[in-house]
C-alpha cells in the first residue's frame, strides 16, 4: 500500500494540496519533508504524538523527516487556535523547552545518521534583517487574503496584534529555507496549520519556481469533537515527570469506548489488520482493546519495562489488590489543618478532581472511596495519622491514587 493511502487507512489526513501528485511523489521514495513544533512548554503533549507518528510512518517508507524546532517562530507566537495571545516567552525559556523535545521525539523517530534531521529555526529567523526580509518576502503576501485565514480570523474580533500577523511570512519563510538548504518539497502539520502551509507552499512556488506540497493531519478529537489529552491535573505530557508513565498508560486505559479503535489507527504502530480485529467489540471485549492501546502507547513513550509495570498495576488493582506502582501524592503538614484535612480538599490536592465543587458532585454521587469508605461530605475530615503508610483513593472503578506522608 502506498505511504499515503496507509496514512488514509489510519484516519491520519486531513488535507491535502494536490493529492493525486503527492500520492506520486511519496510512491517513488526518498522525499525530504518537514513539520514544525513550536517549544511553547517544557514537554511535548500528546497532541503533538499525530504528526510525530505520521512521521514516523513516513519514515519507515523510505522519506526523510526533518523536525524543525520554532526557536524562532515561538519568539512570535502561533495564533492558529488561539482565542488570545499566547504567553512572550524569554530565548532562554525557549532553548531550554526546545531541548526537552529532542529527546522526546527521539523515542519514535529515528536521528541516526541520514535518517532524519533535526534544525531549529532561530539559525536564520533570528539572524534575519527586517526590512530586507519585508522586501524578499512580504512582497508575496496580500494582506486581505491572509485576514481570511481561518488562523487570523478567530483572532479578529478579540484583537490580533501585529507580531502575530507575521508569524505566517516566518513559518513560510522556514519552508523557504529548507527547500533552498534540503531540497525539502513537503510540509506536514496540524490541520489549523492549513492556512500557514499554504502561504509557505506559495512562497517556493514564487521566489524559487519550485515545486512544494502541503498536508495536514487531523486533530486529535475525541467522538464529541473535543480536543482529546486533558485531565483534572491539565495536558497528558510526554514527560515522565509531568505526567507519571501510569497516569500516562491509565488515561489511554480509561478513553470513552468510541475512541479506542481510532486511537489505535492513529496513535500506534499496530498493523490495521491486528486493529480491525478489535472492532466490533463490546462490554468486556474492547476493556482489551483499551489495555493494549495503553500498553502501546506506554511502551513507545516511556519503554516497553514501564509499559509491563503499568499493567501489572492496572490489573493487580482491577483485581482488587494495591499496589506501590499507582500514582501518589505526598502530603505535607501545612495540608493539615488541626491535624486533619477535609475530603474536598484531599481530592483536589491530589488531583483527583480539579475543583472543590467538582469534588462536592462526586462525593454526592458516590463515585469516591477513601480508604475503603465512602465519605457523606465533602466536609468530612480525615486525621493526618490516617496517611502512615498510604490511603489509598478510588474514583470510580477505574481511577487509583494514594495519598501517604
Amino acid at each position: 500500500m502506498n505511504i499515503y493511502d496507509h496514512l488514509k487507512a489510519r484516519g491520519l489526513i486531513a488535507q491535502c494540496t494536490n493529492e493525486e501528485k503527492v500520492r506520486e511523489l511519496l510512491d517513488k521514495g526518498g522525499v525530504t519533508f518537514y513539520t514544525g513544533f513550536d517549544p511553547t512548554a517544557p514537554s511535548l503533549h500528546c497532541g503533538h504524538l499525530v504528526p510525530i507518528i505520521a512521521m514516523a510512518h513516513m519514515q519507515r517508507a523510505g522519506h526523510r523527516p526533518i523536525a524543525l524546532i520554532g526557536g524562532g517562530t515561538t519568539m512570535v507566537g502561533d495564533p492558529s487556535g488561539r482565542t488570545d495571545m499566547r504567553k512572550m516567552l524569554t530565548q532562554e525559556e525557549i532553548s531550554e523547552n526546545g531541548r526537552h523535545f529532542v529527546g522526546q521525539m527521539g523515542r519514535v523517530l529515528d536521528f541516526s545518521e541520514g535518517k532524519s534531521l533535526m534544525v531549529n529555526n532561530a539559525d536564520w529567523l533570528l539572524k534575519l534583517n527586517y526590512v530586507d526580509f519585508l522586501r524578499e518576502i512580504g512582497v508575496h503576501f496580500s494582506v486581505n487574503r491572509m485576514l481570511t485565514a481561518e488562523c487570523f480570523k478567530s483572532r479578529l474580533e478579540k484583537g490580533l496584534s501585529f507580531i502575530e500577523f507575521n508569524y505566517m511570512l516566518m513559518q513560510s519563510y522556514d519552508f523557504l529555507e529548507l527547500y533552498r538548504e534540503y531540497n525539502c518539497v513537503m510540509q506536514l502539520g496540524g490541520d489549523d496549520q492549513w492556512s500557514n502551509i499554504i502561504g509557505g507552499v506559495e512562497l517556493v512556488r514564487r521566489v524559487m519556481g519550485g515545486e512544494a506540497y502541503g498536508l495536514t493531519f487531523a486533530l486529535l478529537l475525541n467522538s464529541e469533537g473535543a480536543k482529546m489529552g486533558k485531565t483534572a491535573k491539565g495536558a497528558v505530557w510526554l514527560d515522565a515527570e509531568k505526567t507519571p508513565p501510569y497516569e500516562f498508560f491509565q488515561y489511554w486505559r480509561n478513553i470513552d469506548d468510541a475512541d479506542v479503535i481510532k486511537c489505535m489507527k492513529m496513535l500506534t504502530f499496530l498493523p490495521l489488520e491486528e486493529i480491525a480485529g478489535y472492532e466490533g467489540l463490546e462490554g468486556s471485549g474492547l476493556n482489551n482493546a483499551k489495555e493494549a492501546l495503553a500498553y502501546e502507547m506506554t511502551a513507545m513513550i516511556h519503554g516497553r519495562d514501564s509499559a509491563e509495570t503499568c499493567l501489572k498495576t492496572a490489573r493487580d488493582l482491577f483485581g482488587g489488590g494495591d499496589s506501590a506502582d499507582m500514582p501518589s501524592t505526598k502530603l505535607s503538614g501545612k495540608d493539615f489543618t488541626d491535624g486533619a484535612i477535609s475530603v474536598a480538599d484531599l481530592l483536589v490536592k491530589c488531583g483527583v478532581c480539579p475543583s472543590k465543587s467538582e469534588a462536592r458532585r462526586l462525593i454526592e454521587q458516590k463515585g469516591v472511596d477513601i480508604g475503603g469508605q465512602k465519605p457523606a461530605s465533602p466536609a468530612d475530615r480525615l486525621k493526618k495519622s490516617r496517611f502512615e503508610g498510604g490511603l489509598v483513593i478510588k474514583k470510580g472503578k477505574k481511577i487509583y491514587h494514594r495519598a501517604e506522608l
